[in-house]
């Protein structure tokens, strides 16, 4: 069930027949018309826009429309009331049996309620964390982590057919680094000082790899020359950072169904076929790019390249895909890889990139958009940055990573839960504060414990009527009898879950998941400002002494609110708590 989706359906057919009265012309575009909750609830329980929206096309006045529209809504046995405000909104009141389908629907359905067909099974890649294979990952891979794993979760729940998929960047120079960070460490196994000279990973994660290397080599090693040693330890030490990444993600909740490699790129012929494809589009040429706007970077001399003319879709200047010694740029693989993705059947790409990455946006999208001749689009989901704290002060790097703090020592001290519901409690595109000490607070300021507090005490509602032989399964109270009058803090509960699916729909067109975690809190307030007014007012709470059928009608709301709660923080890689310890 999904009533604002139904009442607006309501609202087209009303539409429809004033067309066919002669009311309003024909061919109007409904795409713009919208029912939505007023922004005063005190106006009602919905309003629409219908007649704002249409007045210009149909060359009527609003308020001439919105005043036939309302009649005809009126008649609606779902609608006690209709009624025109201001310069043409209709706001709507709804008959209260409307809230008890509501709840009824929810205990049906279950953890599919607000689950949608909107995707209509639109093939979507959700490209995200791709960190580079030399290290453990760091707080900010891990915000990006969580939103890129909420995104494709939520994606999935409204219809999309979703691919999650990492990138791995070992393609370019920082892989070969790695190698020689790691065969140091491979010396000092072999009883040997290793010369972690500048430039080098210092980490104390290599130590491992190193001693993997000796297993795997013995000492045979050492007094080779680099040229020997180079691609193997390359490849093996990425292998094993990899795996540790993977760990990373695992203790986090988060697991690819792809993973790409750079390096596969090359040699290949995947490169130039992408390129060759916009070449025979005309948008590849020889060319020298003007200087740079402001103080010139001592490096910049004037010099012929070739360029991929990426201003013809959007971008500020045109790009170099090609370097003047014949080598590629870093751009050039990444239209390789969009062009495979583009290639396996994508509808949607979505690729999740910290902030660093913002002048990065324009040239990928324009790349995707000439690969494909528009036909698939790109988001680029910035995500920004981290601060941590502990105790009032910035929380130390890790000795273990060397130069950051790792996913790992933030999922240790803070848990996997409540690190995925803190990293959405932000717009991925806003800073966040991640203070140790608050997420862990139990408190009404703390979001997480919040959500979660209002699960557990739904559950151990539950838990006391099962204690009295009460029979309060879902089955039984989706049929209990909820036609007495609704308290108005019982009907501010019943609307907020009446908004779940429509918000799960607002939330997957703009790739946003924060308004998922968003929406639970507002969702938790009602919940918990329901039961403390039942310490007061004995009628409104859930269990009622002795009355196994009053405690049902009860119970049967607070039920409904546990049941969205659930799917909510499931879209969020969050398990719902039982209790609170």
């Amino acid at each position: 069930m999904h009533l604002f989706s139904d009442i607006r359906a309501a609202v087209i057919a009303a539409l429809d027949q004033m067309v066919s009265e002669g009311a309003l012309p024909e061919g109007l575009d409904y795409a713009n018309v919208a029912v939505e909750p007023p922004r005063d609830p005190l106006h009602g329980d919905m309003a629409t826009n219908a007649a704002m929206v249409l007045a210009k096309p149909a060359k009527s006045k609003p308020r001439d429309i919105a005043e036939t529209l309302a009649g005809k809504l009126a008649a609606d046995d779902r609608i006690v009331s209709a009624d025109v405000a201001g310069p043409g909104f209709i706001n709507l009141r709804l008959d209260p049996k409307v809230w008890a389908d509501v709840t009824h629907a929810v205990l049906k359905e279950g953890a599919d309620y607000g689950r949608s067909d909107l995707g209509k099974g639109v093939k979507v890649n959700v490209e995200y964390v791709s960190a580079n294979p030399t290290g453990p990952m760091h707080v900010g891979h891990t915000r990006g982590a969580v939103f890129g794993d909420a995104l494709a979760s939520l994606l999935d729940f409204a219809g999309y057919d979703v691919t999650r998929e990492y990138y791995i960047n070992d393609g370019g120079a920082q892989v070969d680094v790695l190698a020689r960070s790691a065969y140091e460490r491979y010396r000092e196994a072999c009883g040997l000082e290793p010369e972690i000279r500048e430039g080098l990973y210092p980490g104390d994660y290599l130590i491992p790899v190193g001693e993997a290397i000796k297993a795997k080599y013995g000492e045979s090693l050492l007094d080779k020359p680099e040229e020997d040693w180079l691609e193997d330890i390359r490849e093996f030490a990425t292998e094993q950072m990899m795996e540790m990444i993977r760990g990373d993600l695992a203790c986090l909740g988060v697991k690819m169904d792809v993973f790409s490699s750079e390096k596969s790129l090359y040699g290949t012929g995947q490169i130039e076929a992408a390129l060759k494809r916009l070449e025979d589009l005309g948008l590849i040429y020889e060319g020298v790019l003007d200087p740079p706007k402001g103080k010139l970077p001592e490096d910049w001399e004037e010099r012929e390249q070739t360029l991929f003319r990426s201003t013809d879709y959007g971008d500020d200047v045109d790009r170099p895909v090609k370097k003047s010694d014949g080598s590629w740029t870093y751009f050039a693989p990444d239209i390789a890889y969009h062009w495979t993705k583009i290639d396996r059947g994508y509808d949607l790409l979505i690729d999740v990139f910290g902030a660093d990455h913002g002048g990065y946006v324009k040239r990928m999208k324009a790349a995707v958009a000439a690969l494909s001749d528009r036909r698939v689009t790109l988001d680029i989901k910035l995500i920004q940055l981290v601060k941590l704290f502990k105790n009032g002060e910035p929380f130390k790097m890790s000795k273990r990573a060397g130069t950051f703090v790792t996913l790992r020592d933030v999922v240790e001290q803070a848990g996997a839960d409540v690190t995925r519901f803190h990293m959405l409690t932000r717009k991925n595109d806003a800073p966040l504060d991640f203070d140790f000490d608050k997420v862990l607070e139990q408190s009404k300021d703390n979001p997480v414990f919040y959500v979660q507090y209002a699960h557990a005490r739904v559950c151990s509602v539950l838990r006391k009527a099962a204690e009295a032989g009460w029979d309060m399964s879902d089955a039984r109270l989706a049929e209990v009898d909820l036609s007495g009058d609704w308290h108005p803090s019982e009907l501010e509960l019943v609307k907020k879950i009446a908004e779940w699916p429509r918000l799960l729909e607002i939330a997957a067109r703009a790739n946003e998941p924060h308004r998922v975690a968003f929406y639970l809190y507002d969702l938790a307030s009602d919940l918990h400002s329901l039961w403390n007014r039942g310490n007061d007012e004995p009628a409104l709470r859930f269990l009622q002494d002795g009355n196994e059928a009053a405690s049902a009608a009860k119970i049967a709301l607070a039920r409904a609110s546990a049941v969205v709660i659930s799917a909510g923080l499931g879209i969020l890689g969050v398990t719902p708590a039982e209790e609170m310890r």
